[in-house]
Parts: C-alpha cells; structure tokens; sequence
C-alpha cells in the first residue's frame, strides 16, 4: 500500500513536486506520496513522505479517500492525505538517484492543468478528485 498528499499552504498553495518518471520517460508534476514502510501507519507514512520529498509538513494530515489501483492485479490500496496549513520546515531529502522540484501551484489552478495534460498522474488525478469531493 502506498499513500499520496495534497499539501495546501495556508496561501492555498498546492505542493508539488517535479521529478522525471523512468516508465513515462518524461518529467511529471505529482503531490508527493510513496509507500507504506512495514509496521508504519498510513498516516505517518504521510507525514513521512510529505517531509521527505517536499521538506513541508502540516499540524496533521486528514485522509480524504482511498482507490485500488488495480484491482484485476493487485489488492494493494493507495490512500489520499490532505495537509492543510502545510510550510516549509527542513530541506528535500531525496534518496539514491531521485531528483526533485517542489513547485507551489495555486489550487485554484489545479483543474485546468489536468484538463491541458500537464497533470498525468492517474492516481494524482483521483487524489484531486477526492479533495473535490471534500470540499
């Protein structure tokens, strides 16, 4: 199992992070997100990847929903934080060859940019999607 964040800023800033994807072969703008360490709850997971791939962190993380990726596969869940009030607290802590931007976009924006394509991600689109249904 895996988690994704949204991480809004209190300027309702989305953080996100740009990094180039082997399978895709091309740069992609995602909400950081990861897997789920043995014996670690989702939610610290979280905390954890928000922290590693962005340096931000939240007063807490709400969990907005849950997908299963693929459910013909895997049995495997990816689940969606948000992190409001979300502000830099400590540097990226990329590991082994990982390559990260963090990039703030306003949340207002968020929808157009899926609709141009320049948001991918399936499983980031689903995360937006239950953020819309939260709000």
């Amino acid at each position: 199992d895996w988690v994704n964040v949204i991480p809004v800023t209190a300027a309702g800033d989305v953080v996100m992070v740009r990094q180039y994807r082997h399978g895709a072969r091309s740069t992609t703008l995602e909400i950081p997100g990861g897997m789920i360490d043995p014996g670690e709850s989702a939610e610290t997971a979280a905390a954890r990847e928000l922290l590693e791939e962005t340096g931000y962190a939240a007063p807490a993380v709400t969990l907005l929903g849950s997908v299963n990726p693929n459910p013909a596969l895997f049995s495997n869940h990816c689940s969606t934080w948000l992190a409001a009030d979300a502000a830099r607290i400590a540097p990226i802590r990329n590991e082994g060859a990982e390559e990260t931007q963090v990039v703030l976009v306003p949340l207002k924006e968020i929808p157009e940019r899926i609709r141009r394509g320049e948001i991918t991600h399936a499983l980031v689109i689903a995360a937006f999607h239950w953020h819309a249904l939260a709000t």
